[in-house]
């Protein structure tokens, strides 16, 4: 398996993923994936089998440290010098699910982060997830202002 940051060729292919991962309330449209890869192409992380897109994370990078609603809609609040890279969704293909792929996204987005002299990576996820990056070292900082696709979301925090 090889991780690449995407281009806009990529769009169709990260769109089919996201839908595979998340309800359509919580998912990222086409149109949004197009002005993010425009954005912020090189925070767009692919893991690819054979060329085969299996996962995915991407964010852009921000100067807040939690994230908030407006930041998934407006990808022109990427702010290249930022001091957090946000990480918006970490979605992995049912079938290459437990194989370790979200293991590797997470591990190449921090390390990515630390080099470029980040504060951290910040993201949300369900209260299922919250044990899963606690394995990262990323830290519960509470419940969410997010309201986004009417759950409730935690903030996680991860400092170098």
């Amino acid at each position: 398996m090889q991780i690449r940051t995407a281009t806009l060729a990529d769009l169709s292919a990260v769109a089919a993923v996201e839908a595979a991962c998340f309800a359509q309330a919580e998912a990222a449209t086409a149109k949004q994936f197009a002005a993010r890869l425009r954005a912020f192409p090189s925070h767009f992380w692919l893991l690819e089998d054979e060329e085969k897109l299996t996962a995915f994370a991407d964010g852009m990078v921000t100067n807040e440290s939690a994230i908030r609603d407006e930041m998934y809609a407006d990808a022109l609040l990427h702010r290249e010098n930022g001091a957090w890279q946000t990480v918006f969704g970490l979605n992995t293909l049912p079938e290459y699910r437990r194989r370790g792929c979200a293991a590797l996204l997470l591990n190449r987005i921090a390390a990515d982060a630390k080099a470029q002299g980040r504060k951290g990576c910040i993201l949300t996820c369900k209260e299922e997830l919250i044990a899963y990056y606690q394995r990262f070292g990323f830290r519960t900082c509470g419940v969410s202002q997010s309201v986004h696709g009417g759950v409730i979301w935690y903030d996680m925090c991860l400092e170098f």
